[in-house]
Formats: structure tokens, C-alpha cells, sequence
């Protein structure tokens, strides 16, 4: 099969976008053989990656918000398949593609057909993998709760402002988090366990994270009574808690929690009282702009020992 040759799977509720048309037209003008199917409904995104795979597509684009390319991405590694994945953001956050340097403008970003592919991690809990990024608490719950119409009108700034209307649900739980050299224990906000960096429509939760060191970066936001009093004035001024977190990079980490945790994996819900995260190195071939923040030969890597 050629190598100018791709199959764009996107999200049904894309269909009419006409930057999506121009950029598919302006790709088949260069030469490109470039296929479009739609997703409709669960299950579609694995079969058409499934059938993609089995008619010999090397490259595979996945035009969509962040749970559009996690059900891509799950695809794809699920077959330890050596085709590559191209990411048009389509979505209202876009947080693995923002902080990996994604053009948002789909025929930039179909531009990365050109660019030679890396291997990135995936995370990994209960059989289930995430492209960006695990988080759980008060987050978590902000973003599942964020309605549609709001993200429609306000972008990613619906998520802000759910988090101040929602203020007064607050509620910290016991959770104990173990890994290779980490112990804490106590009561938690708010979790972010990260490939990618951000969640929530822009908001660093994992600063640091690459998605090609074989590690998870973990944020955990404590819940002292004196941090829950003043959270309203730093979520008004913008989430300027980072200094709250306690943070750490492992290859694995197990968490227990007492009333159960509820976790958001890249747009999907998953509960649990004891959860076991880990990575799998190098399970997925992305095509990321040169100098990605999320590459680790866009800066040093410091492995723990």
C-alpha cells in the first residue's frame, strides 16, 4: 500500500465541518489517498481502526475531542499495530493535543502526515488505556458534570466556571497512593495521573509529564481543612494551587481509596476502591510536531532511582 495513503475516522457529530472538508480536499490534491468514515455510536471507533488495519492502512487519523482519540488510540494499541496516528483536535479541551503542540486547525494538523512518527506511552488501569491523562475527586467529577451547551458557548472555560457554580459540593476523600520508592496517604481534592499534562480544558495538572518516558507523572492535591477554605479565591484567580501539590514520576502506582474513587479516564468514567495504573512504553505510534513538549528530546529526562 502506498505510503501517501490514510484512513481519517471522525467523529459523526464532524460531518459537516467545512475546515475538516478543506483540509481532506486540500490533502487529496497533494497526492494523499485519504479515506473518511464516521463514527455514530459506541463500538465504531474500534471497528472502523479494526478494518482499517485489516485493509492495509499504515496511517490513521482520529478527528475528535480527547475521548475520540483515547477509543482510537485503545484501538490501535490493542492490536500492537506498527500504523501510525495522526490527531485532529476537534474537541472543546484538546488537552493531550494543546500540550503536545497539535496544530488545532485540521489541515495543520493532517500537515503531520509528513512528519516521521515517535513512540509514545499509554496509561493503563483495569484493562482499560488512556492517551492524556487519569484524573479523579473533585476534578473529575467537575468535567463529567460540565454540560454540553456550556462547553458550546464558553470552550474550555465551561469547565471553570462549573468548578466555581459547584464549589459548595467540595469533598475531600482518604485515599493512599503507593509506588516504587512513593507512600502518601490522606485526604485528597483532587488526582491527576498523567501522560499528557493537562485536563479539565487547559489546567496543567502533571507540568512535566512526557509521553515517551516509560513513567506516569502524578499530582495529588491534598485536602487540609485551611486548603479547602481558600480553594474559591485561588479557582478565581485562575488555579493558581500549584505549589499545593505533591507530585511524583513512576512507572506504576496503586491506589486505595475508602469511599471509592471516581477517575475520568480522557472522557470516561471509571470507579473503583483499589486501582492499579501503570504504562505501557512505547505502545503507540503518534506523529507529533518536531520539538513536542511531550518528547523527551524536547528537554532532559530525570529517571528516580
Amino acid at each position: 500500500m502506498s505510503d501517501r495513503k490514510a484512513l481519517l475516522i471522525l467523529h459523526g457529530k464532524q460531518a459537516l465541518n467545512e475546515a475538516v472538508r478543506a483540509a481532506v480536499e486540500s490533502r487529496r490534491e497533494k497526492g494523499w489517498e485519504l479515506a473518511v468514515r464516521l463514527t455514530w455510536e459506541a463500538g465504531d471507533a474500534q471497528r472502523l481502526v479494526d478494518e482499517a488495519l485489516a485493509a492495509g492502512y499504515r496511517q490513521i487519523v482520529a478527528g475528535g475531542g480527547d475521548g475520540t482519540l483515547r477509543d482510537i488510540a485503545q484501538a490501535m494499541a490493542a492490536q500492537s499495530t506498527q500504523a501510525s496516528l495522526v490527531l485532529m483536535p476537534l474537541g472543546t479541551a484538546n488537552d493531550f493535543a494543546r500540550a503536545a503542540g497539535v496544530p488545532l486547525e485540521p489541515a495543520q494538523a493532517l500537515d503531520l502526515l509528513d512528519m516521521k512518527p515517535s513512540a509514545i506511552d499509554l496509561g493503563e488501569v483495569g484493562g482499560q488505556v488512556f492517551l492524556n491523562m487519569a484524573t479523579g475527586g473533585f476534578g473529575s467529577q467537575v468535567t463529567a458534570n460540565t454540560s454540553e451547551d456550556l462547553k458550546k458557548v464558553l470552550g474550555g472555560a465551561a469547565y471553570l466556571f462549573t468548578g466555581l457554580s459547584r464549589f459548595s459540593e467540595l469533598h475531600a476523600a482518604y485515599g493512599e497512593l503507593q509506588g516504587p520508592g512513593f507512600h502518601w496517604s490522606g485526604d485528597l481534592l483532587a488526582l491527576g495521573i498523567g501522560n499528557g499534562r493537562q485536563a479539565g480544558g487547559g489546567h496543567e495538572l502533571c507540568p512535566q509529564a512526557l509521553a515517551d518516558d516509560g513513567l506516569l507523572d502524578i499530582s495529588i492535591l491534598p485536602a487540609p481543612q485551611e486548603v479547602v477554605d481558600t480553594l474559591k479565591n485561588l479557582l478565581a484567580d485562575g488555579f493558581g494551587i500549584d505549589n499545593m501539590f505533591v507530585r511524583a514520576r513512576l512507572p506504576w502506582v496503586e491506589i486505595k481509596a475508602s469511599e471509592g474513587l471516581c477517575i475520568n479516564l480522557d472522557g470516561e468514567p471509571l470507579e473503583g476502591d483499589c486501582l492499579r495504573f501503570s504504562t505501557r512504553p512505547a505502545a503507540l505510534r503518534v506523529h507529533l510536531p518536531e520539538g513536542s513538549p511531550l518528547l523527551s528530546a524536547s528537554q532532559p529526562v530525570s529517571h528516580p532511582g
